[in-house]
């Protein structure tokens, strides 16, 4: 696969463009923003993470708030926390506020990282095969295997990423109570208007076909 596009694609947006296009889009392209109380948890939840500096364990060394790139496709981002173990193997931690979820977003923004790492490292493609979420709410790690099917997935996300921010379209808001109401750009975003007014629209569109 060729290199996505000339300026690199921020691993969040990937996260982002997987829970909502529109979301992303606003974020990424619009560059607009607002807190709410589950990204001012998360904000401080990374805050904490990426506060200490690297140390080492036995058999370990523990970098934090790692920015890392990859030249081939056009990502960039920065890990959490990036275990460097003796044996030579290299395991991304990324922290989230939450539980784990029913769709793969988080999935995908660590699976990005380990390209990018594999990037950084000089490793093959593959080479890093696993690595951890660590989930706010149940305060434990969740593991995360980087198979084909997500490394797939992982790079098709990014490429729509891409193209949106080089095309600098939004998508059109489509109301979902379940990943509209949580999220904190939901008043900058008027999915429920959005709604009324498409429907509208087309009401005014079927009383004049029906007049013709």
């Amino acid at each position: 696969m060729h290199k996505l596009c000339d300026e690199p694609v921020p691993l969040s947006s990937l996260q982002h463009f997987l829970y909502c296009p529109r979301q992303c889009a606003l974020i990424h392209v619009e560059r607009v923003w607002a807190e709410n109380r589950a990204t001012a948890e998360g904000r401080v939840l990374h805050e904490n993470a990426d506060s200490g500096h690297g140390e080492t364990r036995p058999g370990v060394r523990i970098a934090r708030s790692l920015v890392v790139t990859s030249t081939k496709y056009a990502l960039v981002g920065v890990c959490d926390v990036v275990e460097l173990h003796k044996d030579g193997r290299i395991v991304p931690i990324e922290y989230k506020r939450g539980r784990p979820k029913s769709h793969r977003a988080d999935e995908v923004q660590i699976c990005a990282q380990a390209i990018c790492l594999e990037s950084q490292f000089k490793l093959p493609e593959g080479s890093i095969q696993s690595g951890f979420i660590f989930y706010g709410k149940q305060k434990r790690r969740t593991l995360v295997l980087f198979d084909t099917e997500l490394r797939s997935l992982t790079l098709s996300i990014a490429a729509s990423v891409a193209k949106m921010k080089e095309d600098g379209e939004t998508p059109q808001a489509t109301y979902s109570p379940k990943l509209c109401d949580p999220c904190s750009l939901k008043e900058l975003c008027q999915p429920k208007a959005m709604r009324l007014k498409r429907g509208t629209a087309s009401w005014f569109k079927t009383q004049l076909e029906a007049r013709i």
